[in-house]
């Protein structure tokens, strides 16, 4: 699979929700747009490496990784977003250290953070950014951009807190009651419920 670069075009913070920001990353050599739901820490953490004139006076858990790093001679070559499952999206950290390369899972949030301290580029597979890069629309009329972003994030997280709703719903039902209301959503053709139904039965069987 061929993997495409990224770029951080910036952090969009919801108007809506509290607390939720989304990460924006770009396609270099294209006009798609990855966007990425993450905590307000790590967004703190992102934004402060983005911005190279703010320097917090003790370091953060991404300095200090940074920092122990350094003393022991690894380097993050390059950070990998590889998966996406259920919207939740999987990253790897490319490592080397003494000419031998490690690959270490982590957090998308937590890889990209870490990216910008040691200036390693982000990818995606092609087939990723297929099937979660979207295209913001163009205004002619030139509006912030950042409008545009606010409105993709509150989107973003009104499905998050929609499925986290449904699947605590689901929760409480016993294995009988969840196979009765899958027939029931799969008769009345509502196949995203059924779905999140399916995806419930599973993980207890």
């Amino acid at each position: 699979m061929s993997l495409v670069r990224l770029n951080i075009k910036g952090i969009s913070y919801s108007q809506t929700q509290n607390g939720a920001y989304a990460l924006i990353l770009n396609e270099v050599d294209g006009d798609r747009k990855l966007p990425i739901v993450i905590g307000a820490f790590e967004a703190q953490s992102i934004a402060i490496a983005l911005e190279k004139e703010i320097s917090p006076p003790r370091p953060l858990t991404h300095d200090l990784f940074k920092n122990f790093a350094d003393r022991f001679d690894i380097v993050v070559k390059q950070v990998i977003i590889h998966k996406l499952v259920d919207g939740v999206f999987y990253s790897s950290l490319i490592c080397e250290r003494d000419k031998i390369e490690e690959i270490i899972d982590a957090r998308t949030s937590d890889a990209i953070a870490l990216a910008l301290r040691f200036q390693a580029p982000i990818f995606t597979y092609k087939n990723i950014l297929d099937k979660a890069g979207i295209y913001l629309k163009v205004n002619p009329k030139q509006e912030d951009e950042s409008q545009e972003d606010s409105v993709l994030l509150d989107e973003l997280v009104a499905n998050e807190i929609e499925t986290d709703e449904q699947d605590e719903t689901y929760k409480g039902k016993t294995l009988e009651e969840l196979q009765k209301l899958l027939e029931e959503a799969v008769a009345t053709e509502d196949y995203e419920k059924a779905a999140h139904i399916r995806d419930e039965i599973s993980k207890r069987e």
